[in-house]
């Protein structure tokens, strides 16, 4: 590999590179990534993914509205239960630090059907997430410019941010790794500067309100059923950590450096989100009015009367660079993740995905695909904000879906005797916490798909169960009838066997042809 050369560290980089490029190596693979994405670039990728202010900024009027003021601890629950997955994530992608995240993980812990579907689901899930970004960035982004948002302006927004997002992934490693820790620093001044401003000038109540529970209306069920529904505010918050894992090829020393930056990622991005949720929840002037839907937009009000006109006119700036890397990140793991299947032959259109820029070694045609599947998405909101809706709460659903599916396949693994031996390991703890890891992901996922609308027809209440069943249907059909995994001969299923299995495989299976 050849980035040493480019960062002029001399032989130790030169050294490290070909280590990193040896144990690829023994892994079946050989890489056409550079390794320029240093330890700090990429946790500032997997922030900017899980990014904060996005979270918090686009959900906060709902998990308010559900909840009421104690919806913040759910920031800590899920906090908490993501740990659990990143530890599991941690020990898998030590051993296995190979570009894709999920797929390539689920392969080897698992077998190739199960690698498949996991990545599917993951891919359809990614795909619609950044077309939740964008268009969620809309109405901030007309706010900034100072027109009225309606669809078509919304549309227009997002279609802008993608190709931006799109213009800059495919300037290379260097240039992502440059725009996720300029998206970072951002992101994270701007969170504690407007966080501190709010709790020193617009703080209308004491602690006491994070106990609150009377007021929130609307929920048969007493206060319990209200407090679960609005754990979409923890849930959308903490998935960033994944995307460490997804560029593995990129970064040196990758089996002890990611599983480091993915903790990271949860300790710095949940800290931050609690500290922007609890600046805004002290600076709500009137729960009761935006509990009953007088206040539709409590975000926008509390910064009007913190900062007045041109002060929220910054703070919109800041959030739209959170918007845009956010979408970068997104979009970034998604085309490592198509590449990833692409050169196991495991996609159609293998040959085209796994294709590289010669100059900025990056796979041109995946990038494209992550943002040419979220603008089809973006476009089809003019005929139906309903369908946009339906498909961002597959989007949730399915990154937990894809997460559990390698979590399963770790416990799995684990039960037959796979003993992780990466750089990091949870030693004798390994089987308590992925135990612990799975039933936290199941748990949340019944949360997400529990029905909550009885007055709407069966069909709108069981939405997001529904649209998960469809994308992970039409894939497993897809799957059974074409069967693109047996196109592949790339090792799979080996973390059981341990490293014996590997070796009988052909050395270079799975290489570029």
């Amino acid at each position: 590999m050849s980035s040493a050369v480019h960062d002029g560290q001399g032989s130790h980089h030169h050294h490290e590179h070909d280590a990193d490029a040896a144990a690829l190596r023994t892994l079946g693979y050989t890489s056409e990534f550079r390794r320029e994405m240093s330890p700090w670039a990429n946790f500032a990728l997997g922030f900017t993914y899980l990014s904060p202010v996005v979270g918090i900024y686009t959900l906060f009027a709902v998990g308010l509205m559900t909840g009421g003021p104690a919806m913040i601890w759910w920031l800590v629950i899920v906090g908490l239960g993501q740990l659990l997955v990143a530890l599991v994530f941690g020990e898998v992608v030590s051993q296995y630090p190979v570009a894709g995240g999920v797929y390539p993980w689920a392969r080897r812990l698992w077998g190739r059907k199960w690698a498949w579907m996991t990545g599917w689901i993951y891919l359809v899930a990614l795909l619609t997430t950044i077309a939740g970004v964008v268009y969620g960035s809309g109405p901030f982004l007309a706010q900034l410019l100072g027109f009225t948002p309606g669809t078509s302006s919304t549309i227009t927004c997002a279609l802008i941010l993608l190709a931006v997002a799109l213009a800059i992934n495919l300037m290379g490693t260097r240039w992502l790794a440059m725009a996720a820790i300029i998206g970072f620093s951002a992101e994270l001044i701007g969170a504690l500067v407007v966080g501190a401003w709010l709790l020193f000038t617009e703080r209308h109540h004491n602690l006491s309100v994070l106990f609150d529970t009377e007021g929130v209306v609307g929920h048969s069920g007493g206060y319990l059923s209200a407090f679960l529904a609005a754990a979409l505010i923890g849930i959308y918050q903490y998935y960033g950590f994944e995307a460490c894992g997804d560029v593995a090829e990129e970064v040196p020393d990758p089996t002890r450096q990611i599983p480091k930056a993915m903790r990271m990622t949860i300790y710095v991005g949940g800290a931050a989100a609690i500290f922007v949720c609890l600046s805004l929840l002290l600076a709500v002037q009137d729960y009761a009015a935006v509990i009953d839907g007088t206040d539709a937009d409590p975000v926008t009000t509390v910064l009007h009367s913190a900062f007045g006109e041109g002060g929220t006119k910054v703070v919109l700036a800041v959030v739209m660079i959170s918007f845009l890397s956010c979408a970068l990140s997104l979009m970034a793991a998604a085309s490592r993740l198509m590449y990833s299947y692409a050169r196991d032959d495991m996609i159609l259109g293998s040959a085209l995905f796994r294709k590289f820029l010669p100059q900025r070694h990056v796979p041109p045609y995946a990038m494209l695909v992550a943002a040419l599947v979220p603008a089809v998405i973006v476009l089809g909101s003019v005929a139906s904000t309903k369908a946009l809706t339906s498909i961002i709460s597959f989007a949730t659903l399915g990154i937990y879906l894809g997460f559990q599916m390698v979590t399963l396949a770790a416990l799995r693994a684990r039960l037959k005797g796979w003993v992780p031996s990466g750089s990091f390991t949870l030693g004798r703890w390994g089987l308590l916490v992925n135990i612990a890891a799975l039933t936290y992901g199941v748990l949340a996922m019944v949360n997400m798909a529990w029905p909550r609308t009885p007055e709407l027809p069966w069909y709108d209440n069981w939405l997001v169960a529904l649209s998960a069943a469809v994308g992970a249907g039409i894939g497993a059909i897809y799957m059974v009838i074409v069967r693109p995994y047996e196109r592949s001969d790339a090792i799979s299923g080996d973390a059981v066997g341990g490293r014996v299995a590997a070796s009988t495989q052909p050395a270079a299976a799975g290489d570029e042809p």
